[in-house]
């Protein structure tokens, strides 16, 4: 998902769409489609709307080992109908779905692809609170310790909520509780610490980590 405008990490994301921002001096989307294809992906749909060109013109000659899918999202409706425009556009699951401003800790990736339904959470904001019993999603949004990543597995069980869902904007939290209230087991996957970029300092603060020194 590389469509959303940025808007707290203004003004840099009024020139650059989000995505092709750096995390250790590298575009984060294009970290993230290397790490997609380590974990055995062959095709990825990129769903691009804000700064579409800039993303799209990256994504093309960064050459991930992927076969690349562009859909647009005309305006910002959430995560779920990001997901619903790919769907439209031949992904089929059970697919693995990431925001494209986070990078993951090696092997998290390839570690929650092998899941059935399942969302990945850390221990530490950013992200939506879940409620996890026995490893499995009980609420989301829920309450406690466990926050969710923007790192998804969604099945055939999952998909058939997208419809109906209440919005705009239109989140995938929403198709996974109306799935977990169906009776689908959803796994809540551990991952290890997420670097993100969500604020100006974040860019500063991934790409020149001396700054972070205590020396």
């Amino acid at each position: 998902m590389a469509a959303g405008e940025g808007r707290r990490l203004r003004p840099i994301t009024e020139r650059w769409p989000k995505p092709v921002l750096p995390i250790d001096g590298r575009p984060v989307i294009v970290t993230l489609l290397h790490e997609l294809a380590g974990a055995g992906c062959e095709r990825a749909w990129v769903v691009t709307g804000y700064l579409a060109e800039q993303v799209e013109e990256l994504v093309t000659g960064c050459e991930p080992g992927l076969e690349i899918h562009f859909v647009r999202q005309p305006e910002p409706l959430g995560s779920a109908d990001a997901v619903s425009r790919a769907l439209e556009a031949g992904a089929a699951p059970p697919c693995l779905v990431s925001a494209a401003d986070t990078v993951y800790a090696p092997g998290d990736v390839a570690r929650i692809a092998s899941s059935q339904a399942a969302i990945a959470w850390r221990r530490s904001p950013p992200g939506t609170a879940l409620e996890l019993e026995d490893g499995r999603v009980r609420r989301v949004p829920g309450a406690g310790e466990h926050f969710a990543a923007p790192l998804w597995v969604l099945t055939p069980e999952v998909v058939e909520h997208l419809d109906g869902l209440p919005g705009p904007p239109f989140e995938l939290a929403g198709a996974f509780q109306r799935a977990i209230d169906a009776g689908t087991t959803v796994h809540g996957v551990e991952i290890g610490p997420t670097r993100d970029l969500t604020e100006p300092a974040d860019l500063v603060r991934h790409n020149f980590l001396y700054l972070e020194s205590d020396d």
